[in-house]
C-alpha cells in the first residue's frame, strides 16, 4: 500500500508548550506514518526534546503548559488525544504502545535498583510474566544490544556502568515491550561508533519485523541520512522545514537547515593536513547565516619541550567478584598497561568502544580514580609522591569536563555559583566583582549570555549544559583540559563553535588537551596524536594522518568505517555481530595477554598480530 493511502499512526496538530510565560513549541505540526522513521532535527533548545516529552506527556509533570493543538495516536485501534488523557490512563501508553530512549542515560535510570530491577518493571507492569520469565527476557534484552555478560549485569547497578553501557541499557529497557513508537531522544549521543552502527541497525531490523514507527530526535546528520525516511527541522521552537530525507539533504529550503548541513563534521576533510586546522563556521544571526571563525593551521604542540604529561605502564583494575569466603575471584582489567605522552599545547585523543578503558584513564590522571599499578608524571613530578597541599594545587592546572553535564552540575546551585567555584577555591581573583565579571567573560566565551549565571541547571538544555561545564573547566586557566566526551552532547553548529573555541584557546593559552571521544570526524579535526583503545589496551597510536590515512590495526579500520555519513544516497550494509561479546571481566588467574608493539613508522604504533 503507497503511504499515501496509509493512516498516520501519530499526529501532531498544532501544537504549542510553554513553561510559564516563556513559549517553547509554536504551532507544531507532524505525522509519523507506520513502519517509517521520522528525524526531528534542529539546535540545542530549539524544541525537540520537548515535543518527544510532550508526545509521552512527561512534559506537563514539569511544568509545561500545552496552550493549543492535539496529539492523535490511532495505534491502539481507535483514535485517542494524549492530551486529553489523564496521567493515569498515561500509564497504560507508556511503555507499552509508545516507549522513550532519553538523552541522559545516568539521570533516567534509578540508581537505587539494580539493572535487572528496572527492565524487569516494565515487562511485569505491561506484559504479564513471571519474574523468572522477566529475568530471561531482560537477560536477552541486554544481549540484543552488545552487552558483554549480560547475565551478571543484570546485578549490577547503573553506576557501575560506562555512559555507553548505561545508554544501551536505556535502549533495551525502551525496547522490552514491543512498542508500536518507539520515540529515540539521541539515543547514540553516548555510544561509540562501532556500538552506534549495531543499534541503528538493530533498530532498523526491528522496526521491520514488528512494523514499528521511529521517532529519532538528533543533532548527528550522519544518523539522520543513515536511518530515517522524514525529517522535520525545528529552529527555535518552530518547525522550518519538513519533507522527505532526501529532499532536505539534496536541496536543503531554509537558510538554518542549510546552516546545519554545512557545520557537520566530515570524515575525510583533513586528508593531506598535518596538523589540526580551523574551519570557519556558518551560524544563524537574526534568522540569516552569516559564517565566523577563521582558517587557521593549529601548530601549538611543543614538542621540543619535556611531555607535560606523561603516562607509563598504567594499570587500572576493579574487583566485581568475591567467593564464600571473601577472596576475590574476578576483575575488570579495564586498563592494562598503557603509555603514552602528552606535550604542552598538544591535543591527544582517546578513542575506542564504550567501556575500552578511555574515561578511566581520564578519572586516574585527575586523581577520582586510583591505579593499580604505572606511573602518572605532570610537569616532571610524579604525581602519587605529591603531598596533599600539592594534589590540590595540581586540580588547578588539570580540568576536566565530564561526559554526563547534568550530573556534573550542583542542581541546587546556580550555574554562575557553579562556574565561581574553582575561581573562589584557588583564590585567583580578590573581589567577587572580578568574580562576577569572570564568570560573564566565560559564559559569553562559549555562546551563552551573561544574564544565564542566574539560572540553574534545570533551565538549560543538554547542549547548553555542556557548554557550563567547558566554562567552568576554562574559569582557572588550567594547563591540561580533559575532555571527556565533551562535545557528544552538542548539535552540529554549537559543536563546530566549541571545536575552534577550545583551538583558539590552546593557540591563545597554549593548553593541551585529552580528547576522550567516540566521534572520529571531530577526532580527526582537532587532534595531533591519537591513541585507538581496545579492551584497555592500545590497539594503536600515531599521529592524527597515521591513524585515519592510513590505518594499521582492523579494530582501527573497523571504527572508521562505522562512522555515519551524512549523505542519504551512501547506505553502508552492515551485518549484525553475532559470537561471544568480548568483555573486559576475567578471572583472577587468567589475566589478558599483554600487547607487543611494532612500529611500523616513526612514531606510528600498532599492536603485532601474533601478541
Amino acid at each position: 500500500m503507497a503511504d499515501s493511502l496509509k493512516t498516520p499512526i501519530l499526529c501532531v496538530e498544532n501544537l504549542s508548550v510553554a513553561f510559564g510565560k516563556t513559549p517553547v513549541v509554536e504551532n507544531l505540526s507532524f505525522a509519523v506514518m507506520p513502519g517509517r522513521t521520522l528525524a526531528i532535527v534542529g539546535e540545542s533548545g530549539s524544541g525537540k526534546s520537548v515535543t518527544s516529552q510532550s508526545v509521552m506527556r512527561l512534559a506537563d509533570i514539569h511544568g509545561a503548559a500545552y496552550t493549543s493543538g492535539r496529539i492523535l495516536y490511532s495505534g491502539s485501534g481507535s483514535e485517542v488525544d494524549l492530551l486529553a488523557l489523564s496521567q493515569q490512563e498515561m500509564r497504560r501508553f507508556r511503555g507499552k504502545e509508545i516507549a522513550m530512549i532519553f538523552q541522559e542515560p545516568m539521570t533516567s535510570l534509578n540508581p537505587v535498583f539494580t539493572i535487572g530491577d528496572q527492565l524487569c518493571e516494565s515487562l511485569l507492569l505491561h506484559e504479564q510474566c513471571s519474574k523468572a520469565e522477566a529475568l530471561q527476557e531482560s537477560q536477552r534484552l541486554l544481549e540484543l544490544v552488545r552487552l558483554p555478560d549480560a547475565r551478571d549485569l543484570l546485578a549490577r547497578y547503573p553506576h557501575q556502568l560506562s555512559g555507553g553501557m548505561r545508554q544501551r541499557v536505556m535502549i533495551a529497557m525502551a525496547l522490552a515491550c514491543k512498542p508500536k513508537i518507539l520515540i529515540a531522544d539521541e539515543p547514540t549521543t553516548a555510544l561509540d561508533v562501532t556500538i552506534q552502527a549495531q543499534i541503528l541497525s538493530i533498530i532498523k531490523e526491528l522496526q521491520a519485523s514488528l512494523d514499528m514507527s521511529v521517532v529519532f530526535i538528533t543533532h548527528d546528520m550522519g544518523v539522520v541520512a543513515e536511518i530515517a525516511d522524514d525529517v522535520v527541522v525545528m529552529w527555535q521552537g518552530k518547525k522550518v522545514e519538513q519533507g522527505k530525507v532526501a529532499d532536505v539533504f539534496q536541496r536543503p529550503a531554509h537558510a538554518y537547515t542549510q546552516t546545519l548541513l554545512s557545520a557537520v563534521p566530515r570524515l575525510g576533510c583533513m586528508l593531506g593536513r598535518s596538523n589540526p586546522y580551523r574551519f570557519p563556521v556558518t551560524v544563524m544571526d537574526e534568522g540569516r547565516p552569516v559564517m565566523i571563525g577563521e582558517e587557521a593551521e593549529q601548530n601549538t604542540a611543543r614538542y621540543d619541550e619535556p611531555p607535560l604529561l606523561s603516562v607509563e605502564q598504567l594499570v587500572t583494575r576493579f574487583d566485581t567478584k568475591k567467593n564464600f569466603w571473601g577472596r576475590v575471584t574476578h576483575r575488570v582489567h579495564a586498563v592494562e598497561q598503557v603509555s603514552f605522552e602528552i606535550y604542552p599545547g598538544e591535543t591527544v585523543a582517546l578513542v575506542g568502544e564504550s567501556g575500552s578503558g578511555k574515561s578511566t584513564i581520564g578519572r586516574t590522571i585527575q586523581q577520582l580514580q586510583t591505579a593499580t599499578r604505572g606511573t602518572i608524571r605532570f610537569n616532571g613530578q610524579v604525581m602519587s609522591t605529591l603531598s596533599e597541599p600539592e594534589k590540590r594545587a595540581l586540580k588547578r592546572d588539570i580540568q576536566y569536563i565530564f561526559q554526563d553535564p547534568f550530573a556534573s552540575l550542583d542542581p541546587r546551585k546556580t550555574v554562575g555559583f557553579s562556574i565561581a567555584e574553582p575561581i573562589r577555591t584557588h583564590k585567583l581573583f580578590a573581589t567577587e566583582v572580578q568574580i562576577q565579571q569572570r564568570v560573564s567573560q566565560l559564559l559569553e566565551r562559549v555562546g551563552l549570555l551573561a544574564e544565564h549565571a542566574g539560572r540553574y541547571p534545570h533551565e538549560f538544555s543538554g547542549g547548553q549544559r555542556q557548554r557550563i561545564c567547558i566554562a567552568r573547566a576554562l574559569a582557572c586557566e588550567p594547563k591540561l583540559i580533559i575532555a571527556d566526551e565533551a562535545l557528544s552532547a552538542l548539535d552540529v553548529t554549537i559543536q563546530a563553535q566549541i571545536i575552534n573555541l577550545l583551538m583558539e584557546l590552546q593557540q591563545e593559552f597554549g593548553i593541551a588537551y585529552l580528547f576522550i571521544s567516540h566521534d572520529m570526524a571531530v577526532v580527526e579535526k582537532m587532534s595531533h596524536r591519537v591513541v585507538v583503545l581496545y579492551l584497555g589496551q592500545i590497539a594503536e597510536m600515531g599521529s592524527r594522518a597515521q591513524i585515519f590515512d592510513t590505518p594499521q590495526h582492523t579494530y582501527t579500520r573497523r571504527l572508521l568505517s562505522a562512522v555515519p555519513v551524512a549523505d542519504p544516497a551512501h547506505q553502508p550494509q552492515r551485518e549484525l555481530l553475532s559470537g561471544e561479546i568480548p568483555s573486559p571481566v576475567r578471572r583472577v588467574d587468567d589475566p589478558p595477554q599483554v600487547l607487543r608493539y611494532d612500529e611500523v613508522n616513526p612514531g606510528h604504533f600498532v599492536a603485532a598480530a601474533d601478541s
